[in-house]
């Protein structure tokens, strides 16, 4: 089938789109930019705490769920859907 370049190129297209927002969240948000975040403060906590110990687990949560809609847009987009 000559669908299969495609489909392979917009599923890594997801990947990759998870992978740099996970990347963002957790590595640049709880690590590098930690400082500035911790400036703000929500629910009497620093955000860049609050980043570096949650909000990476609660996005890759979100991505998981993320990415499972968008996988399964794109094979109903294909046709190989599960039945």
């Amino acid at each position: 089938m000559d669908k299969h370049p495609s489909y392979w190129q917009a599923n890594l297209r997801i990947i990759a789109t998870s992978l740099i927002i996970w990347f963002v969240v957790s590595y640049g948000f709880g690590l590098i930019l930690v400082e500035p975040l911790n400036t703000i403060k929500i629910g009497g906590y620093k955000l860049g705490f609050w980043f570096a110990q949650q909000g990476s687990i609660v996005t890759f949560v979100a991505l998981v769920f993320w990415y499972s809609f968008k996988m399964n847009q794109l094979d109903k987009e294909y046709g190989i859907e599960e039945s």
